[in-house]
């Protein structure tokens, strides 16, 4: 595998002659394949910051169980998914009715491309792959009971083999395989009907206008202008707020009673999050003279039309890399 590291590579015949600044060095080279794959497990990018420090805090622990039968980066990877598995059974609830997940949260681009680049047939390659990163890929997922979920993203999204699975739950490789064809069938139900619906893949010029013209009418609140753009179908939620809106007419009814159209002073910043095109909106706060941040609404877009909007609240743009403030003059 294409960026493995070995034991015998690092000069060592364990871990356990390794101190701990060298086992942090490490383990760092791995961290951000390791979080993406924790966030996919999880839904939260703060749940999976935390796995992250926790898997490192056992691995370290567990330093001298390592024997080099597997790479380094296999073995953080086991400890990795076994630290979800707990975090899940002790305190993640099922999604909500309606099938909105209130503890989703984005994922910055500009995080996304430190993962390590790979070789085509590489699993870093595999796991840095537009759909499976997407907010839908990622509702989905969270749909799965956990077992499961940690099948479906080893074997159909980090490439491990069957046996490798099997060895790291504990079960049979019969076992393995029949809780994959659960989860991929869980996904489907769960998944839009279409995959070309769901799978964005990169911006074309046509996405790229319609994405300007979403900003330019949600800045003016039209939602005259707005209600064009969405499919018939088009789904909308703001997790964690309760509540799932499904097709134009239940959107459009709840940007009205939000009392969206006439709000004055929006500034726009276009951003990318999770593979898909983002827009950042500030709302002018006269007392502090600046704009400051409102929402992001990450777009899902097929055939030329909104197909789904997932609003996110102000606290999510600090880890987005976002300004804190717009000021009056238009600049940054």
């Amino acid at each position: 595998m294409s960026g493995d590291t070995r034991v015998e590579e690092l000069g060592v015949h364990g871990l356990g002659e390794v101190d701990e600044p060298a086992f942090t060095g490490l383990a760092e080279r791995h961290r951000r394949e390791l979080h993406v794959h924790c966030y996919r497990m999880l839904g939260s990018f703060e749940d999976a910051e935390d796995t992250v420090q926790e898997t490192f805090l056992r691995a370290w622990r567990r330093r001298e169980t390592f024997e080099g039968r597997s790479t380094f980066r296999a073995w953080l990877y086991r400890i990795a998914t076994n630290a979800c598995l707990d975090l899940l059974a002790k305190c993640r609830p099922e999604p909500a009715t309606g099938g909105e997940v209130r503890w989703l949260q984005p994922y910055p681009d500009r995080l996304l491309d430190e993962l390590p680049a790979g070789d085509a047939d590489a699993p870093e390659a595999v796991a840095v792959a537009r759909e499976t990163i997407e907010l839908a890929y990622l509702v989905a997922v969270q749909h799965l009971a956990p077992r499961p979920r940690a099948v479906l993203i080893l074997r159909d999204v980090l490439g491990w083999p069957a046996k490798d699975v099997a060895e790291l739950l504990g079960d049979s490789v019969n076992s393995v395989n029949s809780a994959l064809q659960r989860a991929r069938s869980g996904m489907r139900e769960h998944l839009p009907a279409e995959r070309q619906d769901w799978t964005g893949g990169e911006q074309d010029a046509g996405t790229r206008e319609l994405v300007r013209r979403f900003t330019e009418a949600s800045v003016a609140t039209d939602i005259g202008v707005l209600a064009a753009m969405l499919r018939d179908d088009v789904r909308a939620s703001m997790p964690p707020t309760p509540g799932v809106y499904f097709g134009r007419d239940a959107v459009v009814h709840n940007w009205d009673e939000d009392g969206f159209e006439g709000m004055a002073g929006l500034r726009a910043v276009p951003t990318a999050v999770n593979r898909q095109p983002a827009v950042a909106f500030y709302l002018w706060r006269e007392e502090e003279r600046a704009y400051l941040p409102l929402t992001i609404d990450v777009l899902r877009i097929s055939g030329g039309a909104i197909t789904e909007v997932t609003t996110f609240h102000d606290d999510q743009f600090p880890r987005l890399g976002l300004p804190e403030r717009l000021p009056a003059d238009g600049t940054e």
